[in-house]
C-alpha cells in the first residue's frame, strides 16, 4: 500500500494479546519457512487495537526480532478495526488506474464517514460493472492516518523498516490463496477471532466481495470466566485454556465457552447474512476458521451448526515446506491458526495488489 522496496521482507503482526514475526524464503518449489517467533503482550498494552503503551509494544517486537534472530529489518505490518479501517467495494464511472489515481480522493469523499484528509487511500480496479456500460467496480481502502502512524512509529522504534502496510483481513485472504485451492464459483468466508477483533472477509474466485470487523473476540471469553471466578487476567487465560486452576470448575468454564462461541457464531452470522441481503443469489459454502479462537474445537463446531457450512480450522503453513529438523511439527500445528495474518503479511511484496 505505502512505502518503499526492500527484497527480504518479515510479516509482523502487531495483535492485542501477542505480537507473531513470519519470514519465508521463496524458491523454486515455492515457500519454505525460515523463521517464525510469537511473544505475548499483556492485555491492557492494545485495546481495540489502539496502542495504550508504546514502549512496551516496542519492547516486545524488540525481545520477539533477537529471540528469534531475524536478519531482515524490513517488515510488513497490518491494521484492523472497525473504527478506523473502511473497506468498500464501489461502482463508478469507468476510467484508467492513472485518472483513478488522481480523482480517488473526490470518489471516496461519499463513502468515508470521516474527513478525507484523516485517511490514507488506496484502490485496487476489480472489473467492468454487471450493472451497466462505462462502469466498473473498485475496491476502496481507507485507514485512518494516525492509526497508520501508531504502528509505524512502534515498529520504527524497535530498529525495524516499514516497508509494506496491509489490512488483517486482506493477509488472511494472502494466506488461503497460498495454501488452498481457489474454489471456482463459491463464496468463501475467512474468519478470523483475535483477542480483541474479528475480521471477515467473503471472496469468490480470487476477489473480495465483502469485509467487516468486529470488535467481539477471545478476550471476551476470557473476562467472562474472569467475572465468574473473580481471577487474575492470567489465571482466567488458563482456565480457558483448559489448564487447572485453583477452586475453578472445568464444567463451568466449559458452559462459559459454548454460551460465547454461541455469541461469536450469532456475530458471524449477522455478518453473512447482511452480505447475502447486498448481493443476488449469493450465499456462503464454507468458513475458514484462523485466529486464537480456531483452536477451540467447540467454537467451529457451533460455527457449523449455526451456519450450516463446513468450517475449516486455517493451516497458513499447508503449502509451506517446514524443516523438521529447524521447526517442531507439533507445535507448528498447535500455534498455526494464530499464525495466519503474519503469514500472509510475509509472501506480500512492495508495489503489489
Amino acid at each position: 500500500m505505502f512505502f518503499s522496496k526492500k527484497e527480504e521482507i518479515v510479516g509482523l503482526d502487531i495483535g492485542s494479546s501477542l505480537i507473531k514475526a513470519v519470514e519465508l524464503k521463496e524458491g523454486p518449489k515455492g515457500f519454505q519457512l525460515k523463521n517464525f517467533g510469537v511473544v505475548p503482550l499483556a492485555p491492557e498494552i492494545i485495546v481495540d487495537g489502539l496502542i495504550i503503551d508504546a514502549s512496551r509494544v516496542v519492547e516486545g517486537i524488540r525481545s520477539l526480532f533477537e529471540k528469534q534472530k531475524f536478519k531482515s529489518k524490513d517488515v510488513t505490518i497490518s491494521v484492523s478495526g472497525h473504527a478506523s479501517v473502511i473497506i468498500k467495494r464501489v461502482t463508478i464511472p469507468e476510467m484508467s488506474e492513472e485518472e483513478l489515481r488522481e480523482s480517488i480522493r473526490w470518489e471516496a469523499e461519499q463513502y468515508i464517514p470521516f474527513s478525507i484528509e484523516e485517511v490514507e487511500l488506496d484502490f485496487q480496479i476489480l472489473s467492468p460493472s454487471k450493472t451497466g456500460a462505462g462502469q466498473m467496480d473498485v475496491l476502496l481502502v481507507a485507514v485512518k492516518k494516525d492509526k497508520i502512524n501508531d504502528y509505524v512509529i512502534v515498529a520504527k522504534e524497535a530498529g525495524l523498516n516499514p516497508v509494506v502496510m496491509d489490512v488483517d483481513a486482506f493477509a488472511i485472504e494472502n494466506m488461503y490463496e497460498l495454501n488452498y485451492e481457489v474454489e471456482l464459483g463459491k463464496n468463501i468466508a475467512l474468519v478470523n477471532i483475535g483477542a480483541n477483533t474479528t475480521n471477515i472477509n467473503i471472496i469468490k474466485d480470487g476477489v473480495s466481495l465483502f469485509t467487516r470487523d468486529s470488535s467481539m473476540g477471545g478476550n471476551q471469553i476470557t473476562e467472562a470466566i474472569q467475572k465468574e471466578f473473580s481471577l487474575s487476567f492470567e489465571n482466567a487465560e488458563k482456565a480457558k485454556r483448559g489448564e487447572d486452576v485453583h477452586a475453578v470448575s472445568s464444567n463451568a468454564v466449559y458452559s462459559i465457552i459454548e454460551n460465547t462461541s454461541k455469541d461469536f457464531a450469532t456475530e458471524v452470522s449477522r455478518s453473512i447474512d447482511f452480505f447475502k441481503s447486498t448481493t443476488v443469489g449469493e450465499d456462503v459454502e464454507k468458513v475458514i476458521l484462523s485466529g486464537g479462537c480456531a483452536k477451540m474445537r467447540m467454537l467451529s463446531n457451533i460455527l457449523s451448526e449455526n451456519l450450516d457450512v463446513p468450517v475449516i480450522t486455517a493451516n497458513p503453513f499447508n503449502n509451506i515446506y517446514t524443516d523438521p529438523k529447524t521447526f517442531d511439527a507439533g507445535y507448528l500445528q498447535d500455534i498455526a491458526p494464530i499464525a495466519a495474518v503474519a503469514v500472509g503479511l510475509a509472501i506480500r511484496k512492495v508495489g503489489d495488489k
